[in-house]
């Protein structure tokens, strides 16, 4: 049975480390990712942007985490993330998704509480995690594209503030990460991060990982960010692996030869991000 993340994250703010949050796609991503969580007793996100949904299917989805939640102990929760489709969001709860992300922060400060608020108070009557974004990443991940010149960090009374009129469980917050990669070593606002902090007391969440180096995550993990979400570096090695693997054996049709390799190639990432979420033996 899938599990909200509503108290894998309040563990870990208590614990002083943050669960991660990968984003998967198929069959294939979700094996690596559980089954590496598994063998280092680590609590899981596994997380689908409307992309990944449209592509795999919700149905399918969910029963793949289910069955990866049946075979393992350890907390397994299947999260939607991004999503802006307020009636694509009920329609995944209905199915049984137990966390969802609404992301209404390229709206009005106003209009980002009023479409969070009518999503927290369809998702709390079946038992659901509500994670929200106040203020926006740069970058691009899946179908999701911000320009720089949109971006903006959040503002630690406006996110106390917000949490207050929403009820939401989870604030993913904008400090200086980025969607996909970097073009140089990210800046981040730790000081912002700290003020949110005090003012703040739910998990708060770290946008665009993927690329920034081990220690600034650690130590904003320090700072109170209890989920880390990573996507882009997962995908990186799964793919150059299985572009080196044709190049060697362009004659080669067996799924089964080509995607072990890849799979391997992408348990190496689900490894150390665990262990930068210091995470394992959590679960």
């Amino acid at each position: 049975m899938l599990v909200s993340t509503n108290q894998m994250l309040i563990d870990a703010q208590k614990g002083g480390y943050a669960v991660p949050a990968f984003n998967i796609h198929n069959l294939e991503t979700i094996q690596v990712v559980v089954d590496t969580a598994n063998e280092m007793k680590s609590p899981v996100i596994l997380a689908a942007t409307p992309s990944t949904v449209k592509y795999a299917g919700i149905e399918y989805l969910i029963k793949m985490v289910e069955t990866a939640s049946d075979k393992y102990d350890i907390p397994i929760a299947f999260h939607l993330d991004h999503h802006e489709d307020v009636e694509d969001i009920k329609k995944a709860i209905k199915l049984g998704c137990k966390s969802v992300m609404i992301d209404a922060s390229h709206h009005s400060f106003e209009e980002n509480i009023k479409i969070v608020k009518e999503i927290v108070n369809f998702a709390h009557r079946y038992n659901v995690t509500v994670e929200a974004e106040l203020g926006k990443l740069v970058g691009q991940e899946d179908d999701l594209i911000v320009d720089e010149s949109q971006s903006s960090y959040t503002d630690p009374k406006m996110a106390k503030e917000f949490v207050e009129k929403t009820g939401v469980d989870s604030l993913a917050i904008a400090i200086g990460t980025a969607h996909g990669l970097y073009k140089s070593e990210p800046k981040l606002d730790y000081k912002r991060l700290e003020d949110i902090k005090k003012l703040v007391k739910i998990p708060l969440v770290l946008h665009g990982a993927s690329g920034v180096p081990f220690d600034s995550v650690r130590r904003t993990i320090e700072d109170g960010i209890c989920k880390v979400n990573i996507a882009t570096e997962l995908k990186i090695p799964f793919a150059t692996s299985l572009k080196e693997f044709f190049a060697m054996n362009p004659n080669e049709t067996d799924p089964r030869k080509y995607l072990i390799p890849a799979k391997e190639a992408m348990k190496k990432v689900v490894i150390d991000k665990i262990t930068m979420c210091k995470s394992s033996d959590r679960g």
